[in-house]
């Protein structure tokens, strides 16, 4: 690094931010080179990157959660930056953003073709989708939005178990999953600007450590029930409350009146999935849920939401979540336990 040249990092935000994200990246990334100094008695020096929070101009605004934001600059004043990171955007699960942020696009795609690296955080990623910035690249982003991703922009390959994709930095980009996730991309830009060292030292300043399990113990799949083909809107309907029974698929093809070929090309396009494949995540989602709470062993379990052999059940979950049936139980179940606090708790 030039002596008295700081990289300079902007943090794009919208009125659709989500603030912890953009104040969390500032106060982390603003303290580098002191933060650490201080907590540990050494002798305090100057922050090492210059941080910018900038908009599409610089009048001060109310972002999500109604929370004032006062940007340091407007992008148009920005020439050249070292890199550009798009803040969590918010956007409804089904709508993609067409024909917004125009003026933060054409700026991003100007940084970007200057060589700065651009990255984004949780639904940040849509904002580069619509840059074309994605295009033929893999990315990460909030799990949530993995159907959005399929349906919209189909030249992006959408990694929903992914905290950090860094497959395209050399060529400038990098995405970061849920909005928890800006933390992982923090480091990595401390690492990338300053140092390893410096990237640790803020990592122990704000007791920052990783998210080793991915996104996927984390994700909901949310199955949506689709309005276009009624045949396949009441066979969702019909598996959500018999996702127990044996033989699924065949029950729901019988029900829909169509042969088993149709039906399974019929729910492909509606839905995304195989049928099967439908079914298996329809009932993790039912055992995560037993599980969440404690409940019975985890044969038990299994036999509940329609598996007989616990050996498949548990290679599946684990296929599907990122984690064993037990070691889910140990990361969630505590938080639904009973927060009553016994003695000598403080």
């Amino acid at each position: 690094m030039t002596q008295n040249i700081k990289p300079k990092i902007a943090l794009l935000a919208a009125p659709e931010t989500t603030p912890s994200v953009l104040f969390g990246l500032y106060d982390v990334l603003a303290s580098v080179g002191a933060g650490y100094a201080d907590m540990t008695g050494r002798q305090v020096g100057e922050p090492l990157l210059d941080i910018r929070i900038v908009a599409a101009d610089a009048q001060p605004f109310r972002c999500f959660g109604n929370i004032l934001i006062e940007p340091h600059a407007a992008i148009g004043d920005l020439d050249r930056v070292d890199a550009a990171v798009v803040c969590d955007m918010y956007t409804p699960i089904d709508t993609a953003p067409r024909g917004r942020y125009g003026a933060e696009i054409a700026w991003l795609r100007r940084m970007h073709a200057q060589g700065a690296l651009i990255g984004s955080v949780c639904s940040g990623s849509l904002v580069l989708a619509e840059a074309g910035l994605l295009d033929g690249r893999q990315c990460a982003g909030h799990w949530a939005y993995r159907e959005l991703f399929r349906r919209q922009y189909p030249k992006v390959t959408y990694c929903a178990d992914s905290i950090l994709r860094l497959d395209s930095e050399a060529e400038g980009v990098i995405t970061a999953g849920g909005v928890t996730a800006w933390q992982e991309l923090a480091l990595r830009l401390i690492s990338r600007y300053c140092s390893p060292e410096h990237a640790l030292q803020t990592a122990k300043v704000y007791l920052l450590s990783g998210h080793e399990d991915g996104q996927l113990p984390f994700a909901d799949m949310g199955m949506k029930i689709q309005g276009e083909d009624q045949a396949i809107r009441l066979s969702q309907e019909w598996i959500a409350e018999h996702y127990a029974q044996a033989n699924p698929v065949e029950s729901m093809t019988q029900r829909a009146g169509l042969t088993r070929r149709t039906f399974t090309r019929r729910f492909r396009i509606a839905t995304g999935h195989l049928p099967m494949d439908y079914v298996h995540a329809v009932r993790v989602e039912k055992a995560k849920r037993i599980i969440e709470r404690g409940a019975g062993g985890i044969d038990d379990v299994a036999y509940q939401v329609g598996y007989e052999d616990p050996t498949f059940f548990r290679r599946l979950f684990k296929r599907e979540v990122g984690l064993t049936p037990a070691a889910y139980r140990r990361k969630f179940s505590s938080i639904l336990s009973d927060p009553t606090p016994t003695e000598g708790d403080h």
